[in-house]
């Protein structure tokens, strides 16, 4: 971050100086108490659980000076305790950290690049990075800091050295993908695709493809577009469809963007082709662009991550990275933690994918446990949150997925699991299975703790297992038990 003074800040988050000189200086913002220190502006937010104004104090005593607030008695008591304090007073701390952000973004100029989409975000945003950082310096989110407050976390990181800068956004409802996008107001965007994620709020595809679309709201005829186009709301026509009734219902739209199309089905301005999955190897695929061909290796599991690469190279190339400089910057990717990670884990092959979870990427991380090397594949899927009205036929068609994806064991766990269970069980007395061999390939708990009990006697030496659940199922217990298992046998 550069350095920017109190005075500054203040005005650039919509505050005034409530105590000080407004002559200090920032060299970084947080909002967590525990990593303030000298120049450190710290940023107080009212979560559901624990009120960060809270903790300024105790943020004061380990040598912060700076302070974002907006309780009175707070900043009463700390201008008491703290005479030299510099507080910046607003009304709403999540806003003034906003506002701050966009006005220290607009003090720079990178190449400004948004990723947004139900799965694949991160992904595409390390790719996409490591893409542009064949020839720029380049900045992006660390970890998943892609929400309203993660991503102004993220802006200043940016600095005068910087040139390029890639942002993922998240979003569960209508409007956050709008607020990112004008605090950040990228020049190119991607949209990974179009799926049932956080539908339980928004309702239908429809509605989660004009959540995602509103990373174009602030766009004229220089931006530019990336999609998926093998993905049925984002091939040309559907974008097409959206744009014409967005300008209807909103003439203030401009929607005269550049659209670049990418996939494999259909007439594409980038074409992947030859998509081959090496399991643990990676993949390698073949792209075409305007008449040429270039082959990629990309060292991380799934064909998912093949269309993840397209986007991060279409990316690359309205930038000037040539097709043979995005294929040499993919080659030394490493998979993101708890994201599609195949690790030995003493006498088993584990794949951790316990960070989140949807019915797409449940099929994406099934297709990635066929193709890995080993004995037995199974499967410990839990439920999937966040699904509204459409839980029950989506738990089922991941369950039917995973047992026709070659699932030899499927242990489903959670209230919700249950209905994967059952479709697998359909699935394969569809296939003429007797009912013993389907008792041995699916199993159901609905309890984690009661899986975590019998977990030892349900594996074999040999096993693959891919661990998958929604984040609040804590499925990296499980994980954390089967390594576990491996420390006790090593």
């Amino acid at each position: 971050m550069k350095t920017i003074t109190i005075t500054q800040a203040a005005a650039g988050a919509g505050g005034h100086l409530a105590c000080g000189t407004g002559n200090g200086t920032i060299g970084s913002v947080v909002i967590d108490s525990r990593q303030a220190e000298k120049e450190t502006l710290f940023v107080a937010i009212k979560g559901e659980r624990q009120d960060g104004h809270d903790f300024a104090e105790a943020a004061a005593r380990q040598g912060c000076r700076a302070f974002l607030l907006s309780r009175e008695d707070v900043i009463r008591k700390l201008a008491d305790t703290c005479p030299d304090a510099e507080i910046i007073a607003v009304e709403d701390t999540v806003k003034g950290l906003q506002e701050l952000s966009r006005w220290y973004l607009s003090q720079f100029h990178p190449i400004k690049v948004a990723v947004t989409g139900s799965t694949g975000k991160t992904s595409t945003k390390e790719m996409t990075a490591a893409v542009l950082s064949r020839k720029y310096k380049t900045v992006k989110n660390e970890g998943n800091l892609n929400n309203e407050l993660g991503l102004p976390l993220t802006i200043f990181k940016v600095d005068e050295t910087t040139e390029a800068a890639v942002f993922e956004m998240g979003m569960s409802s209508f409007g956050e993908i709008h607020l990112l996008a004008d605090i950040v107001r990228p020049d190119v965007a991607v949209i990974t695709n179009v799926g049932t994620s956080h539908i339980e709020f928004l309702k239908t595809r429809e509605n989660i493809q004009k959540a995602k679309m509103e990373v174009t709201d602030f766009f004229g005829q220089d931006n530019v577009l990336i999609v998926n186009s093998d993905n049925d709301f984002l091939n040309l026509s559907a974008v097409s469809r959206y744009v014409n009734l967005r300008k209807k219902e909103d003439p203030s739209y401009g929607g005269g963007f550049r659209l670049i199309t990418a996939g494999e089905m259909g007439r594409q301005d980038i074409v992947i082709s030859n998509v081959d999955d090496m399991g643990e190897e990676g993949i390698t695929f073949q792209l075409a662009w305007k008449g040429e061909k270039q082959k990629f290796t990309v060292p991380l599991p799934g064909r998912h991550n093949a269309h993840n690469a397209m986007l991060a190279v279409g990316v690359g190339l309205q930038f000037g990275v040539s097709l043979g400089e995005a294929s040499r910057a993919l080659r030394s990717l490493e998979a993101t933690s708890r994201r599609l990670v195949i690790e030995a884990a003493g006498e088993y092959k584990l794949i951790d994918d316990s960070y989140k979870s949807s019915p797409e990427s449940i099929a994406a991380a099934v297709d990635v446990l066929e193709h890995v090397s080993g004995g037995r594949k199974v499967a410990i899927l839990a439920d999937i949150l966040e699904l509204g009205e459409q839980s029950e036929p989506l738990h089922r068609q991941s369950g039917r997925a995973a047992a026709a994806g070659g699932v030899q064991l499927l242990i489903a766990c959670g209230p919700e699991a249950r209905f994967m269970a059952d479709a697998a069980v359909q699935w394969h007395r569809e296939q003429g299975k007797d009912e013993a061999e389907i008792e041995r390939a699916v199993l159901y708990f609905p309890q984690r703790e009661q899986l975590q009990e019998q977990l030892p006697s349900l594996l074999q030496p040999g096993d693959v297992i891919l661990v998958k659940g929604s984040n609040g199922m804590k499925m990296s217990l499980i994980e954390e038990q089967i390594r576990g298992m491996k420390a006790k046998e090593q």
